[in-house]
């Protein structure tokens, strides 16, 4: 089987036989062309992998036909080979979209390896095209990315909920990113051309929040001059999406409730009704159903929201999804940057698939944006990583009795473990430790609050 198609333009017979007789001997298939203008035309006969292009050729050089080449096979690795290379020229013809560059004479262990680094790169691209163009088809959910078991069975409940009028929750751990996915059903809905508000319920004391929720008429409370129109009526026609809903307090959630029963409330210190067609969907990181038995979320309300649940899948639960992630968090910060870098190395790779990721895809995210900031190669190794990821560690051993045992407990305790680790290293300041962490400070506090850490023990 071949392991993938190179066309060798230049103008050297010797070098043209050399290439040929080394990459046949890997497994290569080989086309050969002495100029540009011979080459071309197979361009629109046969795809090929990767092309070897001579930057000084009679005729067109290297420079005016890779344009060509781009505008054609866009899909294409191109390297530039060359006699006489120069910081200048390789320069110019990255810019134009070469991959990289090799100088004759060259090395053929080096040669091979360039080749291997350069259809790594491509089979990572040529992936996440086609998972970007898969997703646009058949779900339109291009930022929501996702190859495994657990993120097709998400793709196919948002699918299914989208055209419906029906609440939804969302409940996953912070960071497996509920927003998005509430926004793709909103925006795949028949209600896309209205807003999408946002209430971040945890962010506001109760009173506070449910003016913004429902507005206030002027003289409502002290502070209240003028009358204001609510979170709700600002998303009339639309969808209201609740972040943190465990956060709203039981009074709150019984004016709530009436709302999604009767479709109509009244603004604060108001006594007119306002009839309300607005789509809630709610996200959630706790089990509800935990804060029911405990008297801190109304079951009435539970049900009224979980006409269709939607649960995200940590990352520790779909690692075969972290190499895309990276390839994607890569591409997106190498452009805000202005840097050229083409991915991982295999044993970062390695790193990132062993570590728990209690911060899920927002704390990969923030550490590929760090890393992408500092690193100065084009491939990001693992000495660019923070310390809490390139120190190596082993990890107990686990054994599974025949009692068994209660995989959320080990890996809350994981959890617990990581982040006292962090909060030790960083002398309790928890702002250093989400740093250390590559997750929010809030999201570290968040998780500091459910697993019951003191913050005495450091």
């Amino acid at each position: 089987m071949s392991k993938g198609m190179i066309h060798v333009i230049d103008d050297e017979p010797v070098i043209r036989d050399i290439l040929e007789q080394l990459l046949r001997g890997e497994g290569y298939d080989v086309e050969l062309s002495e100029s540009g203008e011979a080459a071309l035309p197979k361009f629109s006969d046969t795809a090929y992998d990767l092309v070897f292009l001579d930057l000084l050729m009679p005729g067109r050089g290297g420079l005016e036909v890779l344009p060509d080449i781009r505008r054609i096979q866009p899909g294409a690795i191109v390297i530039i080979i060359t006699a006489y290379a120069s910081v200048e020229s390789a320069i110019a013809a990255m810019k134009i979209g070469a991959y990289d560059y090799v100088q004759k004479p060259f090395k053929h262990e080096d040669l091979l390896l360039t080749i291997e680094r350069a259809l790594g790169h491509k089979s990572l691209l040529d992936e996440n095209i086609r998972l970007k163009e898969d997703l646009r088809r058949k779900y339109g959910f291009a930022n929501i990315l996702g190859r495994s078991q657990a993120m097709d069975r998400v793709f196919d409940l948002i699918k299914a909920a989208a055209p419906t009028r029906s609440t939804i929750l969302v409940q996953g751990e912070s960071g497996t990113g509920k927003e998005l996915v509430a926004r793709a059903i909103h925006t795949h809905s028949p209600r896309a051309a209205a807003p999408f508000v946002v209430v971040n319920s945890g962010a506001l004391p109760p009173d506070l929040l449910e003016s913004h929720l429902f507005g206030h008429v002027k003289g409502a409370f002290t502070g209240a001059v003028s009358e204001k129109q609510g979170l709700f009526e600002a998303a009339e026609k639309g969808t209201i999406f609740f972040d943190e809903i465990s956060t709203i307090g039981l009074e709150t959630q019984a004016k709530l409730l009436r709302v999604m029963q009767d479709k109509e409330f009244m603004r604060l210190g108001g006594t007119k009704t306002i009839r309300v067609d607005t789509r809630i969907i709610a996200a959630t990181n706790v089990e509800l159903e935990d804060m029911i038995n405990r008297g801190t979320f109304r079951k009435d309300l539970y049900y009224r929201l979980n006409v269709i649940k939607i649960t995200l899948p940590p990352l520790r639960d779909r690692r075969e999804d972290i190499p895309l992630l990276v390839k994607h968090f890569i591409d997106v910060f190498a452009k805000e940057n202005g840097k050229a870098i083409d991915g991982v190395s295999s044993e970062v790779l390695q790193v990132l698939d062993r570590h728990s990721w209690p911060g899920n895809v927002r704390e990969l995210e923030n550490l590929i944006e760090r890393t992408v900031v500092f690193t100065k190669d084009r491939i990001i190794s693992r000495e660019s990583l923070p310390d809490l990821f390139a120190v190596p560690h082993e990890a107990a051993p686990l054994t599974v009795g025949e009692s068994g045992l209660d995989l959320k407990e080990q890996t809350l305790a994981f959890q617990r473990r990581l982040i006292e680790t962090a909060m030790a290293k960083a002398n309790g300041v928890q702002k250093t430790a989400a740093a250390l962490l590559g997750v929010k400070p809030t999201t570290l506090n968040e998780m500091i609050k459910r697993l019951d850490i003191s913050s005495e023990n450091f």
